[in-house]
């Protein structure tokens, strides 16, 4: 169980607002309302927000645990940093139109940062490793379940030995009992972090089984794998953006088509049969503007 003094500002002031003077409760609300403004005021700042004085924002800092101001303005830049929604939540929005905009150029420094990252040689021999393993797991938590599913939905088509963990009612304890030396996970591993990866990874490598990390991560904050995809999510908004981490599974998805060779274009060449034979697809409406 955390200590007190890494509880985030959220926590702490839900659990001492029944010990708040009437001041001290619309100072709080104005806090929960948008924590992440936070860190750009000052005392005085938030003080004329709430419509208290410089001395209670003194005194309902410290009810909350930390010796400053400064103190609460960190915790708050390091939830940022962290990814939390809530924090990376401002009053202040954009206009519509820069909001677009905003996202666009953001997703466009997001690829090119990522990209930047990415080293060929390693592209290629992960999708080799994965085309030879006898089983790849694809792992995911939160926002990066739905992009482990989507990567192995990708390679399903000539790896059919993939799958995805854990599976409902599954525990990882399960998971790890079924790995073998000759298998590789790959891990999706964006923001913030469920606390049992690091174990798992280790157990994992002890088992022998090769392990890739796609993880927005600095260096220092590294989980234990073999390779490290490094993928870049910045937004100017609350969420996410998972244009670069989608770049990234596709060419890794490409690789490991082409990796897999004429067997894998044979299982290719059968599903299309499949689909054929049970009339289970139809091509889709043309998009635009119809010939005269």
């Amino acid at each position: 169980m955390p200590n007190s003094n890494s509880r985030s500002l959220i926590w702490r002031i839900r659990e001492n607002v029944g010990a708040m003077s009437t001041s001290e409760r619309r100072l709080a609300e104005v806090m929960l309302d948008f924590p992440g403004d936070i860190a750009g005021y000052s005392a005085s700042e938030l003080a004329k927000m709430a419509h208290v004085s410089n001395a209670t924002v003194t005194r309902f800092i410290r009810k909350l645990g930390y010796a400053s101001y400064e103190g609460a303005r960190r915790s708050v830049r390091a939830e940022h940093q962290a990814g939390s929604p809530l924090f990376l939540a401002r009053s202040r929005q954009s206009a519509p139109v820069g909001s677009i905009a905003a996202h666009v150029e953001q997703s466009l420094n997001n690829i090119e940062s990522t990209f930047r990252g990415l080293i060929d040689d390693d592209l290629s021999e992960i999708a080799k490793q994965i085309v030879a393993a006898r089983k790849v797991w694809v792992m995911g938590y939160r926002a990066s379940h739905g992009l482990a599913n989507y990567f192995r939905w990708q390679i399903y088509q000539v790896v059919p030995g993939a799958a995805l963990i854990p599976g409902p009612g599954e525990t990882l304890a399960e998971t790890i009992a079924a790995i073998d030396s000759k298998d590789i996970i790959v891990v999706f591993a964006l923001r913030r972090q469920v606390s049992i990866l690091p174990a798992f990874l280790e157990h994992v490598r002890r088992i022998g089984a090769k392990t890739v990390v796609i993880s927005n991560h600095r260096p220092s904050g590294k989980l234990p794998a073999d390779w490290t995809l490094p993928c870049h999510s910045q937004a100017p908004g609350p969420l996410d953006n998972h244009v670069a981490a989608l770049a990234v599974l596709h060419i890794l998805a490409t690789r490991v088509i082409e990796q897999a060779g004429v067997a894998g274009r044979r299982r290719l060449a059968t599903i299309e049969t499949f689909h054929e034979a049970l009339g289970e697809l139809r091509l889709s409406a043309p998009v635009g503007p119809k010939e005269p």
